[in-house]
């Protein structure tokens, strides 16, 4: 096949590199949730004789297992068994990497609310009921709790890590025209999905082991199920059919649920499930990490940066699960947007006995851009300028400013994307309008505030960059797709069909996505970092690549034109311009069945060109960058702290949209978690280490009260042609997770509010500490703050 030809065999989208944005199709699953049609794992039809399994949760932060006694559990109607450490036949490891947890502790527990044992029984009543009977005996033991503290007592899960340019940092700074020093903190945040952790498992006649779980990660679960119970993982197959929700909380901690299950199955001999409710969820998984930022910048008169020096501090938790690549996740995008000519960086994680922080939507990076973000509205306000002024003169250059881990931006999309959202924000105009409407009311003042994102897309530990799948064609046309990515609800299956459809040149109703599982598709990565669609969806395109490559050289033949270009399309294939002179598939499939031509082909994909040295902090990471920008306007009451958004626009780059329905929804889902990160949920736990904050009495999501009324949403491909980004698949580009850091604006529109409580006092403006989340409260003294900054200006004497 020549080289012309066998490019006009892969389609038409082998003409450009995205082939235009695909259509905005629903949901593949959206009338099925909305119908409660919706197969998830705990609502699977259940084996006969399945039991249930309900934790022992510790009562104390830190203390030391005095003694066990499941004695009056065990007398409870109902109730089979009690596990305890010498139930496992393996290792007593939950963990994917760092191996330093146990299922069930032998010697302390670490946490409030972690669990101590399990009970299973025949019935959810009969498990709790035991759980409650369950008597533990605990010598209590120092706690500690917060960052601050772990400091204090030099609890470390971490060493330091560093990030920087080549200059120095110290002399950079002591050149520069002006230095401010800061410092930020924020707090966790709990996943919150709709479908809490659950798995089933029961065990066959042989000793397989069958493991249905709410899982990002099937091939880790599948590994650490045959750790606990030691036996090979061939013996093990762990499916995910689709996820109420993950949000990165089950990349790991699905794993440990998932394991005791199966542990039950085998003591037992029987099917057993495990589901937590809302409240043994919050108390005993992992939140976003919290996080504390200290800095200094240096900079010069017009705001344009020269040098910053930055300390970022993860509570990790008790144990490492993905504390070190979240910080450092952290580390890589503390700079965002801007450009430092001088930038120094430097990570740890502390431990503390909370329970084990995890992943969680943008990894890290969101804790790094707010620190980020933080630095350029102090030097904005420091100088008396516009923040957004500010900002657009530090955005990247493109082709010539590298990233303190020595990357280079590539492109011009961030500045374009920014000057047309600017514009068509009417950011300028509205500053005026917004200035007169807070000269006139002393009591309600409204803010605004413009930032971009900046988000490296890949996974940072490079092997993870990897993707496999399996297509299957069968005699009637219709198509089945296997692939290592779970469904969450994101669309990843909706984007996965459309490029199995626009591969094979057939309609996306003949395409089935099959629930993600271990025996289909080997050793995969996380459904994570936001590369779900670019790793899975690659794999998918070159098994359908190398399948529609033999039904081309099969369909030249049947058309009599051996040396043609073919075109698939519409269910039909034809020789290029010649749509009169072709067949459909279905009968081209048919022929290739008698003809002894394989209708199923293994694709896979690895990410090409990047590297990352964790030891010298230098690479290139990522294999491109998501950019978006937003403008929000708020709008804060004076006396209580409480506020509402008026407005958001939004510009944002998702290269070629497979499915802008699709993307959308995750633009404006991602922008309103985001914004609840920021805003409404805040994690509290008391000096005991008992998280006070456990269910939705007392943890407050955004509510559709908190969502603006008005939310325009733009890509960068609808205002500007031809965006399809190079070397992805079809064009597209990640949208996971760059939107939550849009949510930004948010919090810097908050901040602008309470400076206009000022006055005309600009010296009282210069700082505006807000605590992150910006609850009321917290807004109130933040409020209360910068009036009495302003007051004791007023009253000191003029100077002699």
């Amino acid at each position: 096949m020549t080289a012309a030809a066998n490019g006009a065999a892969r389609g038409e989208d082998s003409v450009r590199p995205g082939g235009g944005p695909g259509p905005s199709r629903p949901h593949e699953s959206a009338e099925a949730h909305v119908t409660g049609r919706a197969v998830y794992t705990d609502d699977q039809v259940r084996p006969t004789g399945q039991l249930t399994a309900w934790p022992v949760l510790s009562a104390h932060a830190h203390a030391r297992i005095v003694g066990v006694d499941p004695a009056a559990a065990l007398a409870v109607p109902g109730v089979v068994a009690v596990l305890g450490p010498g139930d496992l036949p393996g290792a007593n490891d939950p963990t994917g990497h760092a191996h330093d947890e146990e299922l069930l502790p032998t010697v302390a527990v670490h946490h409030h609310g972690q669990p101590v044992t399990w009970v299973i029984a025949e019935t959810d009543a009969a498990a709790r009921a035991g759980a409650v009977a369950v008597v533990v005996e605990y010598e209590p033991l120092p706690a500690v709790l917060g960052i601050d503290a772990a400091e204090a007592a030099g609890s470390w899960l971490t060493a330091p890590q560093v990030m920087r340019t080549d200059g120095d940092v110290e002399a950079a700074l002591a050149a520069a025209p002006h230095v401010l020093t800061g410092e930020v903190r924020c707090g966790a945040q709990d996943h919150f999905y709709l479908e809490t952790q659950v798995a089933w498992a029961q065990i066959d006649a042989e000793g397989n082991v069958a493991v249905t779980s709410s899982t990002q990660h099937p091939s880790e679960t599948q590994a650490v199920v045959a750790r606990v119970l030691g036996v090979p993982r061939h013996r093990v197959v762990v499916t995910c059919p689709r996820m109420g929700g993950a949000f990165g909380g089950k990349e790991s901690q699905a794993n440990p649920v998932a394991a005791i299950a199966a542990v039950a199955a085998v003591r037992t001999g029987r099917p057993v499930r495990v589901r937590l409710k809302r409240d043994a969820d919050m108390l005993a998984t992992g939140k976003r990490h919290p996080f504390r930022g200290r800095y200094r910048v240096g900079f010069d008169g017009d705001g344009r940066l020269l040098a910053l020096d930055t300390e970022l501090v993860s509570d990790g938790g008790w144990s490492l699960d993905l504390s070190a690549p979240v910080n450092a996740r952290a580390m890589f995008h503390v700079d965002n947007a801007y450009h430092y000519p001088v930038l120094r960086v430097t990570g740890r994680v502390a431990r503390t006995n909370t329970v084990s922080h995890t992943a969680f939507r943008g990894f890290g990076g969101p804790q790094g851009m707010l620190v980020g973000e933080d630095v350029v509205d102090r030097v904005a306000r420091h100088l008396g300028l516009a923040p957004e002024v500010v900002r657009e003169r530090n955005l990247y250059r493109p082709g010539r400013d590298l990233t303190h881990y020595g990357q280079r931006i590539p492109d011009d999309r961030l500045r374009v994307l920014w000057t047309r959202l600017a514009t068509d924000a009417r950011v300028s105009r509205r500053r005026h309008d917004l200035a007169a409407a807070n000269a006139r009311d002393p009591d309600v003042k409204r803010g605004l505030a413009m930032t971009p994102v900046k988000f490296g897309i890949s996974f940072t530990k490079t092997q993870y960059n990897q993707a496999g799948a399996y297509v299957l064609i069968y005699l009637d046309g219709s198509v089945q797709v296997n692939h290592g990515g779970t469904e969450m609800g994101q669309g990843l299956h909706s984007k996965i069909l459309e490029v199995a459809a626009r591969t094979l040149g057939i309609g996306v109703e003949r395409i089935r996505a099959m629930p993600t599982a271990t025996d289909k598709v080997p050793n995969t990565s996380a459904t994570a970092a936001s590369s779900g669609t670019d790793l899975n969806g690659q794999a998918v395109r070159a098994a359908c690549e190398t399948l529609r490559d033999r039904l081309a050289g099969l369909a030249r033949s049947l058309l009599g034109a051996p040396d043609a270009d073919l075109t698939f399309a519409a269910g039909r294939v034809h020789v290029t311009g010649e749509r009169g002179r072709g067949l459909p598939v279905d009968e081209v499939v048919a022929h290739a069945y008698e003809s002894f031509v394989p209708l199923s082909a293994a694709g896979y994909y690895r990410t090409p060109g990047i590297g990352w040295d964790a030891a010298t902090g230098r690479g290139r990471p990522f294999h491109y960058y998501a950019y978006g920008a937003a403008v929000s306007e708020v709008e804060v009451d004076g006396w209580t702290g409480e506020w509402r958004p008026r407005g958001v626009d939004i510009l944002h780059d998702v290269g070629e949209s497979l499915n802008p329905l699709v993307d959308r929804g995750q633009v404006e889902g991602g922008f309103v978690q985001g914004m609840g990160w920021l805003t409404t949920e805040e994690c509290v736990w008391d000096a005991d280490g008992r998280l006070r904050t456990h269910a939705p009495s007392t943890y407050k999501i955004p509510t559709i009260g908190e969502i603006p009324e008005d939310v325009r949403v733009r890509f960068l491909s609808e205002v500007v042609p031809d965006m399809a980004q190079e070397g992805v698949v079809l064009g597209s580009k990640a949208v996971g997770e760059p939107p939550f850091m849009l949510a930004l604006s948010v919090r810097e529109a908050l901040r602008d509010a309470v400076g206009a409580f000022a006055g005309a006092d600009g010296a009282a403006r210069r700082r505006v500490d807000l605590a992150a989340p910006a609850t009321p409260e917290a807004l109130l003294r933040a409020i209360t703050a910068v009036r009495s900054a302003a007051m004791t200006r007023r009253r000191e004497p003029a100077p002699a």
